[in-house]
């Protein structure tokens, strides 16, 4: 409900009739020119509210002529409702009660409606006055200015005469007239007069010639005065100007000033007011202007020229703007000054005004009222109109500095006061509204609002009040009561009753409740602490070529309470997508603007907006190319073997310049080209470039930077350096003989631009070093090689090449040793020996060479090593067995020395062999004899592992093992050494070991193994030296066999085909099938005996369409039965259910014959595989007491007739590929490997590296679980077909 304001009528000055009261329930009162208002908040409910007047259509000062209207207006609101006054001159005017006026009703705005009186008789200065019971309101004081309208005066025809070259001023002096009128120069045609430089309009409408020229003769210069509020153009007398031409050469004027005159001008003006400065001069030819502020700058912003610079304009003047300003004006003749004094004042202005308010009774009213102006304005107060000095002293009133101050004010204090500032250039008046009324207090903002804040930033939660007196605002919140919340420093209670809180953190976020401590009034609020919004990937500062595509990204963290909106700006304009432009694309987070151009050019900016803050980063485009090319490339200070180039850099495009690349090129020969010569710095713009003599070169200059390459500048000029002797010989001087007797020299041909002259060749010269004495023998030549013939067999010279020119010879060079050609060496190495140092190498010796028999350079020896097969006399049968029918090729070992060496250790040999050394010396030409061959034997080695190791298990606790002999017994095999242990981790698990002396025996039998273990089998042969290589398997004993499972079956029309799988590590059995038609035809049928081997079997002759029980039987025993329909209509089956088409069938029956096919040819295969030869070649290469050696003479191991393996299998897995790894038999349900490893000494490991059984064989066997054959051999069940 509405509160009943407690109010009386003020009495303050002279009081209006009283008026009728006002029922209201908001009060907002417009601020108008010279009044304030007071609010009263629109939700504050209050009834029977009085409102003072306020005017609210101020009258406006009004320049009339005889047929305008004159309407003074005057509006004013207030409840009551105002009533109005005039006062004219001083004096009441009551327009109701003159005729001649018409008043609008409601209102104090009036019209003049009579014509008979002059206009004139309204003139003068008005004010209007609004009141009503709590007050009177005045208005701006206005005036009024009447006048006829300008009328044409009777003129005489004027005509000007002048001579060419004198200044010339055409009058218009049009009426005047409180409109100033606006001033046209036209000719007869109402065409403008051109004005220029020489020929200026004035601002008193004259018309200015610098001076005249005879082309201005006209008879029809009319100035034309136009006054706009008089809606009147007044056109003048025609002027005639007549120009003579001079009689003599136009004669040069000095400047003097036309408007205004003299040197120096005063101008006094308002504060807002416009100003214009002429400066309008004679003379020929025709001065310059220039503009100057003689005590500061003058600034475009505050000033601008018209009129072709004869006119300086300010737009508003203000105090900054008063002083001296020069025009200066020039020509060749002289200079002429005018300086112009400017002093600014201004009428009175507010600095601060006096505010509308509501009080309590008893409180203390301040006005206060403050203005300004030149000079300063004098203050004066009234109260409802009515000056304080005709109002009776109240001693609670008084002024200070024009403050009013009102103390322990009453309900009739109630008034309007009047605050007038008044100077010499005017006046101005403001109402101020003092209300005595007690109002109960409201809290005006809504209970329950949520403010949501970031962090970091300041919080202000509302509570706004109101009431008379001003109601007290207090703050609490559910943390903390009133004065420990306010004793915060970041908590600040504000004067309208808002808790502004600075630097909010989550903490600070919760509910906190406003009260009026007065009255029993309170509000509540919640304030939420939300994140601040970051930017946590920025757009990038670009450098793009023309034409490219850049992706600006930005990438914001937001609060996940707040929705945002991402919007891009380009240069502060906001970028808008647009359908039918593609330039740019917008996909959170990025924008790309394609084909990048120029205009693209600028600052880029992302802002995330929400609807609590806004978070902005900015990068950038800028364009990048290639610099333009130098130009101006210019040669200075030319010498014989330098010049100085210069050059200007062209356009960067945005990149600088990294460095400049000059370049030349020769201009009489043919070459390649341009060539670079050097490069400089980007900073480096004249660079100073070595030449070379007797050359004509001309330059270019190419810039470089991130971009790429400028196009090459202009060339220069060309510019050729003198001849000179050459600077130095060629290098590489030295002999290249070949043939005997013959002397060749040779160096490296100087290049030409080093020749230094005309006529270049290379004088060759030559002396034996022995015998020859210190005189040099020479010749000419252009080019090398240069042949000395008839000089002996490897004789050797002192040798050197000189450079020589027209001019002259290089320096003499320094001579080097050279041979003549080289033949191949006589005689043989003396004292060859041989010591055997183990089984593989021995160590060669032999005496130092003669070197005069060498004949040449001495590059060393060549060590043979013949050899000529094994020890043993059986061995050697068996070479001639392998060998038989084919021609037997000698093998060789051939190992070379250095020169200086005299002994080697030759590695690598086949022990228990025998071997023919030689040794023979050799140089560039070729080798010398060799020497006696020294005959020499290899002891006895440790053999190589045996070629194979197969498992095979008939029961539980037996496994027989079936090897092959060693390749490479490298001796006398004797017999072998076997061991055995299980492969679980166990403190039983023994090593067993057996020798087995007989070396003829290749299989052994092992009993009393324990059936649940794995075994690791180790076999290795054994010579008189020790024990070889092993070759090692790991594998299971076979358990009792079992019945199959997994069986499937495929029915087709007269058949039934089924698959199965045997049982892992068990002995196949036997089983057979019976079955019988289920319809009741025929007895029980039996198969033939069938193997889990098989894995595949097919009934046959059935009944089509038919149902069939079969069962299958194991000793005696059914252990599956299950039933099959034969034909196209499906199978029903216990186990599995499959597709009886025709292809389907005819596929896999395909299959399985081929795998049959298969199958029979390994077991073929397999059945010849059980007959073992033995090689009768099986040399040894190593012993177990040789080393590999790092020498790198090792090498050569010559052999024409390598050993090969026997054609004998020792195994099925060596052919078969049903035993390699490609058979996958982890598909059978195992998932281990068998391993054969070979452990070999490493000096047998270096020379077995090409042999199959290496450092680890891989071996497989039906017994090792990775590698047994599967019970099928080879065949896949049916399951794996369809799968």
């Amino acid at each position: 409900m509405g509160t009943k304001p407690r109010q009386q009528v003020g009495s303050r000055g002279r009081s209006p009739p009283p008026l009728t009261p006002l029922f209201a329930l908001l009060l907002v009162l417009p601020i108008t020119p010279g009044q304030a208002a007071i609010h009263i908040p629109s939700n504050y409910h209050i009834k029977d509210f009085k409102e003072p007047p306020v005017i609210t259509s101020q009258p406006e000062p009004i320049t009339a002529f005889a047929s305008d209207d004159i309407t003074l207006t005057c509006e004013a609101s207030g409840k009551p409702t105002p009533t109005f006054r005039w006062v004219k001159d001083g004096k009441e005017l009551d327009p109701s009660n003159n005729p001649d006026l018409s008043v609008s009703p409601g209102s104090g705005t009036f019209k003049v409606i009579s014509e008979d009186n002059p206009i004139n008789h309204y003139s003068g200065n008005y004010t209007c006055y609004a009141s009503n019971e709590l007050g009177t309101s005045v208005s701006n004081q206005v005036h009024v200015r009447t006048e006829s309208p300008p009328t044409q005066q009777k003129e005489k025809k004027v005509k000007i005469k002048a001579e060419e070259g004198e200044s010339v001023i055409l009058q218009c002096n049009p009426p005047e007239s409180i409109d100033p009128p606006n001033i046209h120069w036209m000719d007869k045609r109402l065409r403008h007069i051109e004005l220029s430089e020489r020929v200026t309009q004035g601002r008193d409408g004259n018309l200015y010639f610098s001076h005249v020229v005879t082309a201005d003769s006209r008879n029809d210069y009319t100035c034309n005065a136009q006054y706009l509020k008089a809606r009147t153009i007044l056109s003048k007398e025609a002027i005639t100007l007549t120009v003579s031409p001079s009689n003599s050469v136009a004669r040069s004027r000095r400047p003097q000033m036309m408007r205004p005159s003299g040197s120096h001008s005063s101008y006094h003006v308002l504060r807002g007011q416009s100003l214009a400065l002429e400066c309008i001069v004679q003379g020929l030819p025709t001065p310059t202007i220039q503009w100057a502020r003689k005590d500061g700058e003058l600034t475009a912003s505050r000033t601008s020229t018209e009129n072709h610079n004869r006119l300086l304009s300010f737009g508003e003047v203000s105090e900054s703007d008063a002083g001296q300003y020069q025009c200066t004006a020039n020509n060749p003749q002289g200079t002429v000054i005018h300086t112009y004094s400017v002093t600014v004042e201004a009428a009175p202005y507010w600095t601060r005004e006096p505010e509308s308010e509501l009080y309590a009774p008893g409180e203390t009213v301040e006005l206060d009222c403050k203005a300004d102006g030149i000079p300063r304005p004098q203050l004066t107060w009234s109260i409802n109109g009515v000056p304080l000095s005709e109002i009776d002293k109240d001693s609670r009133l008084s002024l200070e500095a024009g403050t009013l101050v009102l103390k322990d004010v009453k309900f009739g204090d109630t008034a309007v006061y009047q605050c007038k500032a008044q100077n010499k250039h005017g006046s101005i008046l403001i109402n101020t509204y003092v209300y005595v009324i007690e109002l109960p207090p409201q809290i005006l903002t809504v209970d329950g609002k949520t403010y949501g804040v970031m962090e970091g930033q300041k919080a202000e939660l509302e509570c706004k009040s109101f009431g008379s007196p001003r109601p007290e605002v207090s703050w609490e919140s559910e943390d903390s009561g009133s004065a420990l919340l306010l004793s915060s420093p970041r908590v600040t209670l504000a004067t309208g009753g808002s808790l502004q809180i600075s630097n909010v953190s989550h903490g600070d976020g919760g509910l906190y409740t406003c009260y009026l401590p007065e009255s029993n009034v309170s509000i509540s609020a919640e304030l939420k602490v939300l994140n601040q919004t970051v930017i946590v990937s920025a757009p990038l500062d670009l450098r793009v070529q023309r034409g490219t595509a850049v992706v600006f990204t930005c990438i914001a963290k937001v609060d996940p309470e707040l929705d945002h909106q991402l919007l891009w700006r380009r240069s502060g304009q906001k970028l808008i997508h647009s359908a039918n432009d593609k330039k740019y694309t917008f996909e959170d987070p990025d924008l790309t603007v394609a084909d990048v151009q120029d205009v693209d050019e600028g600052v880029y900016t992302c802002q995330i907006i929400t609807r609590l803050d806004m978070a902005e980063a900015s990068g950038s485009i800028t364009i990048v190319d290639r610099p333009d090319p130098p130009s101006q490339l210019q040669i200075f200070n030319p010498m014989d073997r330098s010049v100085t180039l210069s050059w200007t850099p062209g356009d960067d495009h945005n990149s600088p310049v990294l460095e400049f690349v000059v370049e030349f090129e020769e201009t009489e020969v043919e070459t390649d080209g341009w060539e670079e010569i050097m490069r400089v710095s980007g900073d480096t713009h004249r660079t100073q470039v070595s030449l070379k003599p007797f050359l004509s070169y001309r330059f270019r200059v190419i810039a470089i930077n991130d971009v790429g390459k400028s196009d090459p500048s202009a060339p220069s000029n060309p510019h050729s350096t003198p001849a000179a002797v050459p600077d130095h010989n060629p290098l590489g001087v030295r002999s290249v003989s070949v043939d005997p007797d013959t002397l060749v020299i040779t160096w490296e041909e100087i290049d030409r631009r080093n020749f230094n002259g005309p006529n270049f060749q290379y004088k060759v010269l030559w002396r034996q070093v022995v015998g020859s004495g210190p005189s040099w023998q020479y010749n000419f030549t252009t080019a090398p090689p240069y042949e000395v013939p008839d000089v002996g067999t490897f004789t050797a010279f002192d040798i050197k090449v000189q450079a020589v020119n027209e001019l002259g010879s290089a320096p003499d060079p320094e001579p080097t040793i050279g041979y003549s050609g080289e033949d191949a060496p006589k005689d043989a190495p003396m004292v060859v020996g041989a010591n055997v140092l183990n089984s593989t190498a021995i160590e060669v010796t032999w005496a130092a060479i003669d070197k005069t028999t060498v004949r040449g350079h001495l590059l060393g020896y060549k060590i043979y090593l013949h050899y000529h097969g094994l020890v043993v006399k059986h061995h050697k049968e068996h070479r001639r067995k392998v060998g038989k029918g084919r021609r037997h090729v000698e093998e060789r070992m051939v190992v070379q020395t250095g020169p200086n060496e005299e002994k080697k250790v030759v590695g690598g040999l086949r022990p228990y062999s025998h071997y023919g050394v030689s040794v023979t010396v050799y140089n560039a030409k070729g080798e010398g004899p060799p020497s006696d061959p020294l005959p020499i034997q290899t002891p006895e080695g440790v053999p190589s592992p045996p070629v194979f190791l197969d498992l095979k298990s008939h029961s539980e606790r037996e496994m027989m093992l079936h090897w092959g002999p060693p390749t490479h017994p490298n001796g006398v095999l004797i017999g072998y050494q076997l061991r055995y242990q299980q492969t679980t981790d166990s403190e039983n698990n023994l090593m067993r070991e057996e020798n087995i002396d007989d070396p003829t025996i290749t299989h052994r039998t092992l009993t009393n193994l324990d059936p649940h273990s794995q075994y690791r089998f180790t076999l290795a042969g054994r010579t008189g030296v020790g024990v070889g290589m092993p070759i090692i398997k790991e594998g299971f004993t076979m358990l009792d066999g079992v019945p199959a499972k997994n069986i499937s079956l495929l029915a087709g029309e007269t058949s039934v085909n089924l698959t199965w799988v045997s049982q892992y590590r068990h002995m196949n059995v036997d089983f057979h099938i019976q079955y019988r038609n289920k319809n009741g035809h025929g007895s029980w049928k039996q198969t033939d005996k069938l193997n889990l081997a098989q894995s595949f079997y097919q009934l046959h002759d059935l009944e089509p369409g038919s149902v069939y029980k079969l069962d299958f039987i194991f000793s005696n025993k059914s252990f599956w039965k299950t039933e099959v329909r034969t034909h196209g209509t499906g199978m029903e089956a216990v186990s599995a259910n499959f597709a009886t088409e025709g292809w389907f069938i005819a596929l896999v029956s395909a299959v399985v014959l081929l795998l049959l096919i298969l199958l029979i040819l390994c077991f073929i295969k397999r059945s010849k595989g059980g007959k073992y030869s033995v090689k009768d070649k099986e040399e040894g290469q190593v012993d177990s007491e040789a080393r590999p050696m790092k020498d790198d003479t090792f090498g050569e191991y010559r052999s024409d007739n390598d050993e090969k393996r026997t054609a004998s299998q020792p195994s099925l897995c060596d052919d078969s590929k049903l035993c390699s790894e490609d058979t996958h038999l982890g598909d059978y349900g195992n998932s281990h490997s068998a391993k054969t490893e070979v452990f070999m000494d490493e000096s047998l490991a270096s020379q077995y590296s090409a042999v199959k059984d290496g450092a680890e064989v891989q071996e497989r066997s039906p017994l090792n679980p990775a590698s047994a054959t599967p019970t099928n051999h080879g065949l896949p069940s049916s399951v794996a077909i369809l799968d």
